[in-house]
């Protein structure tokens, strides 16, 4: 008799140092009401900075909204490598140097590299980048990594669904990020279409 158990659904959540980390630790709220999901959390320093900034939380906020806390310097961490069966990653918000390492396959830190595998391995990258205006190097390396399989998702607010707050906001973006990992039904609600003459 097979007795083999399935593997844990796993997201890989990573915060850079774009504004925006609400983006971020909203996300790990959301996979944890879906339930079923393992969610592995992966920090820049200057990821850190603007928690602590626009949000005023520290790491020991944010650190039990996570199955599990990888170091960005640890490389070896289980999420480098390829054999650890992950669901897919979303960088919220991704910053243009994370952005670039990506898209040049540096794997210059845990976060640069868990991307790297989660393309190799043709699972789900989801980029919420964060900058504006864009200079050329921004669209040619958003440009890169959709050749290789990425998802660019920039967090733009949804006007048609009517926020009745910025909380409403944040979470419908957030929600819409999450459909792209396809983890079960969706959680943005469909839009329904305009009610009016043709």
């Amino acid at each position: 008799m097979n007795t083999r158990v399935a593997a844990p659904r796993r997201v890989i959540v990573a915060i850079t140092g774009a504004s925006g980390a609400i983006y971020g630790i909203r996300l790990l709220h959301a996979l944890r009401r879906v339930g079923g999901i393992e969610s592995h959390l992966l920090v820049s320093g200057a990821g850190w900075l603007n928690i602590q900034h626009e949000l005023q939380l520290t790491k020991d906020d944010v650190h039990p909204l996570a199955d599990v806390v990888h170091s960005v310097r640890h490389i070896g961490a289980s999420v480098a490598s390829g054999s650890f069966s992950t669901h897919g990653m979303i960088v919220a918000p991704c910053s243009m140097k994370t952005l670039a390492s990506i898209a040049h396959g540096l794997s210059d830190n845990l976060i640069s590299r868990a991307a790297d595998v989660t393309l190799k391995e043709r699972r789900r990258l989801v980029l919420m980048v964060r900058e504006t205006p864009l200079n050329l190097a921004h669209l040619r390396n958003m440009t890169a990594v959709t050749e290789m399989g990425g998802i660019v998702f920039p967090p733009v607010p949804a006007f048609y669904s009517k926020p009745a707050s910025l909380d409403e906001m944040v979470d419908h973006t957030v929600a819409r990020a999450m459909d792209l990992l396809a983890l079960g039904p969706s959680l943005a609600p469909a839009w329904e279409g305009l009610n009016g003459a043709a």
